[in-house]
């Protein structure tokens, strides 16, 4: 299979895991990223990766990213207006004639009316529902990794594992999962998941005990889940804008009320495997939690 993939935001969490799930397929990659320099590390693990600049305040690099591109892993930046410019990339797409754009977005972006973040989430895929870009949507769970990216420090100093969801059973999803669902999707005949909106999720809901627990047994030592409150939350937000901070206190509201709690057979569904486990996730990503020697 020759034709170009192009996947945006391709050094983030997301991103980079899909880009190295579509590269071992042997296949070819633009990765769009919004600094040459940092995506060099994705070069790292494969040469035959094509880097190109993806800035969505700047059309340009848009056109350039998008010509020859044939199909699209479509991922936006966390921004206030990630409506507009996602409507933009859409546009922008469809004048590239590309013949198939796979979206992330987030579960639950179906539900009305829905939390900040969904109603985002939904007005973008319903501009590309209506764009004829044949399409199909992903809607993950809270991310695994984000345990590293936002936890993985108090865990390694403190032993602690602090969050504001109370005693909420989310059903987190490992982004590896997520990355094989894109590669999946983006290496079929385009008619197979046209129109598909899919729901992507751990084998089970776990609290943060669980999780904490999972932890503990993959360092060797105790992690402890410290429940903090909405206004302790907020004040490790301080630097964040508002919108940031409130759209997200609105996510911990959701989970800690355990609406983020359904799992889904899709990733089963689609890849033929079950998907990680939390205890998976905790094994493979261990060296990240443990002390600094």
């Amino acid at each position: 299979m020759s034709h170009t993939i192009l996947v945006t935001g391709a050094t983030g969490t997301v991103g980079s895991e899909a880009v190295i799930a579509l590269a071992n397929r042997g296949l070819t990659v633009r990765a769009g990223v919004h600094s040459l320099i940092k995506g060099d590390r994705l070069k790292h693990l494969d040469p035959d990766i094509q880097l190109v600049e993806v800035d969505f305040h700047k059309p340009e690099t848009l056109h350039v990213a998008l010509t020859g591109a044939e199909r699209v892993f479509m991922i936006t930046p966390f921004t206030e207006d990630q409506v507009a410019i996602s409507k933009q990339f859409i546009d922008a797409a469809k004048q590239a004639g590309v013949r198939q754009i796979v979206r992330l977005s987030a579960a639950g972006a179906e539900s009305e009316p829905g939390i900040q973040l969904g109603r985002w989430h939904r007005e973008i895929e319903k501009y590309l529902e209506q764009s004829g870009i044949p399409y199909t949507i992903l809607r993950p769970g809270g991310f695994m990794q984000n345990f590293i990216n936002y936890n993985s420090d108090s865990i390694r100093h403190e032993g602690k594992l602090y969050a504001a969801v109370g005693e909420g059973k989310v059903a987190y999803v490992d982004v590896r999962d997520i990355a094989e669902v894109a590669a999946a999707i983006l290496t079929n005949d385009v008619e197979q998941h046209n129109g598909k909106a899919y729901m992507l999720t751990g084998p089970e809901a776990i609290d943060m005990q669980e999780v904490a627990k999972a932890l503990g047994e993959a360092t060797g030592r105790p992690v402890e889940y410290v429940a903090i409150s909405e206004e302790t939350a907020r004040q490790a937000m301080v630097q964040a804008p508002a919108w940031m901070t409130d759209a997200l206190m609105e996510l911990n509201h959701i989970s800690q009320a355990g609406y983020a709690s359904q799992t889904s057979p899709d990733v089963q569904n689609i890849l033929g495997r079950a998907p990680f486990s939390i205890r998976d996730f905790a094994q493979a990503n261990r060296i990240d939690f443990l002390p600094a020697q």
